[in-house]
């Protein structure tokens, strides 16, 4: 059901002389008052705002505008010629998700200005005010002096209020595979920071961080920094000032061109957002980044069901086996696809990833012609495709299919109508995408305005033949999937397979409480979970998964995507009894409840599965232990459910005793309360089954 609704909202104009300048103030407050955006226009017509939370201010004076190529800025000599305010209240469902129902209700702010020189060029600044945030953008309005806009620099700025804590990976334009870091503000240092070993591409021309990135003032107030509904537009990075405690847009370019973001009047960009809260547990269950976005143009995607899947993919991380054929170990072959497909059938898991199926691999990376390599419709002679399609309907476990484009664009967009009306026609719905490598056409980035459209575009075009897209090395999540449904998650940070062959380590302990306060924001991640052999020292000695297995188990409720792997081995699965959460975890949710969390310390959510009454509860830690106490009380009232809990073994460790686990059943009521410890690295999981 949806409501629309004009009210009168909280609104303030004043005018007021200071030192021979007239300033124009405006404010708005959220539904519940306790946002608060002011808007000023100077003396001199430049733009500001401002935001007060509480009546503390979070967000210090700021200015906003743009440069522009061959046209002077866009930056002041404006006069306010019109302001609307408007109240909008709407539930709205989500197809898949961590809820079903979305409530989206905020205060709207429309600023319409005009240059008081000759062009009188029009620009509109839209303010959404949040109970749990901001979202802000800017509108180019169809005008007689300005048709075409090719934006040299966006002047977006966000002045902070003190040096605050930070969470944050480099502003790199090609990758966001880096660790985090926990700094203050001034300590930023973008270059020094990157972990440069490993990745396949990078390119840091500023001392500028990736979004989101969150921070905490020193009087306890979480700030995430982020956009919503990229589309058309170049991916922002924020330009730090350590010095003056500021950060400002910092646009992704080209080196194909002298500006970085080319569009047709009349045009709005993407929402710069703040989410903003009094603890760290209500970011993760903000839906500021979704309800920014456009309602679903897809209707029904029915036939796009959230699955958990094993695949052919952490072997060849482990060096087990290859990608390509001719390295004499090929993975993607009939016969062990049908072993996945198999495993997969008996133990609730519902599709089968296979990658190096495909020709091409043998020159798919570290060549500067990759144009033409993929065929993505001709599997290698060892894979029959029909046949294993074919196997896994008998067995109802469906393919996910594997297109890595090695960064070649135009090869890819030449052949994803062939590639997608394959997938239609095999019955195939999911597909892992994969950008690694320097983008071709030379020049372009993974984050420009060229990318940002080719991922996009394909996202529109898998629509038409009912296929779903699961990203990687992608452009960051903007709550698109709103609006395509069918974007259904992504990579986009640093994966589970960096602990498999990276040089520096892998992900340390704490890289996933950070993650899910930072990353997760923007949306659902392929992390990749399940990894039961922690050490694999068969395969890699000096590398290791730095978590317990109680932390991987805790990973598919913590880490939220409507796909998630299993990703091990099948064999390092048979006889663990830890399989069962595996078997029993949901990927689909009704509700989700962030239960206790510090940014970079712990997290512990709850969900609950959407066409059940089970609940799933997971906690992690970083490197230090914890004792938790759990309180049950989002249960059902005079219920009485059966508990099984999968917690760190006594002697657990990440690093010493990855893999002693203990498995206890217990019964709860919404009266419950359990006390748990986390050993370093650590986790738990809970299944929550209601008794008959």
């Amino acid at each position: 059901m949806k409501i629309f609704k004009i009210a009168f909202v909280l609104i303030g104009i004043i005018l007021f002389s200071c030192s021979k300048e007239t300033v124009l103030e405006t404010k708005i407050l959220s539904p519940d008052s306790s946002v608060e955006i002011v808007f000023n226009l100077t003396g001199d017509g430049q733009p500001t705002y401002k935001i007060i939370v509480n009546n503390e201010e979070v967000i210090k004076t700021s200015s906003l505008g743009f440069d522009l190529k061959n046209q002077s800025s866009l930056n002041n000599n404006f006069k306010l010629i019109n302001s609307n305010v408007s109240s909008f209240s709407e539930v709205w469902e989500m197809p898949w998700g961590e809820q079903i129902e979305v409530e989206n209700n905020y205060n709207e702010l429309k600023i319409e200005l005009q240059e008081i020189t000759d062009l009188k060029r029009k620009l509109n600044i839209v303010f959404k005010a949040y109970d749990d945030g901001v979202g802000f953008r800017y509108e180019f309005p169809k005008q007689e002096n300005l048709s075409e806009v090719y934006i040299t620099n966006e002047n977006t700025q966000f002045n902070l209020t003190d040096n605050h804590k930070v969470w944050w990976i480099p502003g790199d334009w090609d990758i966001y595979e880096h660790l985090y870091s926990t700094t203050l503000f001034s300590k930023i240092d973008a270059k020094e920071k990157a972990n440069h070993n490993d990745l396949a591409q990078t390119s840091i021309p500023e001392n500028a961080v990736n979004t989101p990135v969150t921070m905490k003032t020193s009087s306890g107030f979480y700030l995430s920094f982020h956009e919503a509904s990229l589309v058309d537009y170049a991916g922002m990075t924020l330009k730090v000032d350590t010095t003056n405690l500021s950060m400002v847009s910092n646009l992704v370019g080209s080196d194909n061109n002298d500006y970085k973001v080319k569009r047709t009047v009349p045009f709005h960009t993407p929402w710069r957002t703040i989410q903003i809260s009094e603890n760290a547990s209500d970011l993760i269950e903000s839906n500021l980044i979704v309800n920014l976005n456009e309602p679903n143009k897809l209707e029904d995607v029915s036939w796009f069901k959230p699955t958990k899947y094993t695949g052919i993919w952490w072997e060849m991380h482990l060096g087990k086996s290859s990608w390509d054929k001719a390295s004499g170990k090929h993975g993607a072959t009939t016969e062990n696809a049908k072993a996945f497909i198999d495993f997969s059938a008996k133990n609730n898991i519902g599709a089968v990833l296979v990658e190096g199926w495909n020709t091409g691999w043998e020159h798919w990376i570290g060549f500067e012609d990759r144009e033409g390599v993929f065929d993505f419709v001709t599997p290698y002679s060892d894979y029959d495709l029909g046949e294993v399609v074919r196997y896994g309907k008998e067995k109802d476990v469906e393919i996910v299919m594997h297109h890595e484009t090695s960064a070649a664009t135009e090869t890819y967009e030449k052949q994803q109508d062939t590639a997608y009306a394959l997938m239609q026609s095999l019955g195939i719905h999911t597909v892992k995408t994969g950008y690694v490598g320097k983008i071709l056409p030379k020049g372009e980035y993974h984050h420009g305005q060229y990318m940002v459209n080719q991922y996009n575009n394909a996202t529109i075009k898998a629509a038409k033949y009912q296929v779903a897209i699961n990203a990687h090395e992608p452009i960051k999540a903007t709550g698109l999937r709103r609006t395509y449904p069918n974007t259904i998650s992504r990579e986009g940070l640093r994966g589970q397979e960096f602990n498999a062959w990276s040089s520096d380590g892998g992900n340390p302990p704490e890289h996933l409480s950070i993650v899910a306060f930072t990353r997760m924001l923007a949306g659902p991640i392929d992390y990749t979970p399940g990894i039961f052999d922690i050490k694999f020292d068969k395969y890699k000695k000096n590398n290791q998964v730095n978590t317990t297995i109680a932390q991987q188990l805790a990973l598919y409720v913590v880490i939220y995507s409507p796909v998630q792997m299993v990703a091990d081995l099948i064999e390092n699965y048979e006889g663990n009894p830890a399989l069962q959460f595996i078997k029993d975890v949901g990927v689909d949710w009704q509700k989700t409840k962030v239960l206790n969390g510090e940014i970079g310390d712990y997290v512990i959510i709850a969900r609950k599965e959407r066409n059940s009454e089970n609940w799933f509860v997971g906690g992690i830690t970083d490197e230090n232990k914890r004792e938790m106490d759990i309180s049950f009380d989002f249960l059902d009232a005079k219920q009485v459910y059966q508990a099984v809990i999968y917690e760190d073994g006594k002697n657990a460790h990440w690093d010493k005793n990855p893999t002693e686990l203990n498995i206890r059943k217990v019964e709860i009521t919404n009266q419950s309360n359990l006390k748990l410890k986390l050993a370093p690295g650590g986790g738990f999981a809970i299944s929550i089954i209601k008794s008959k």
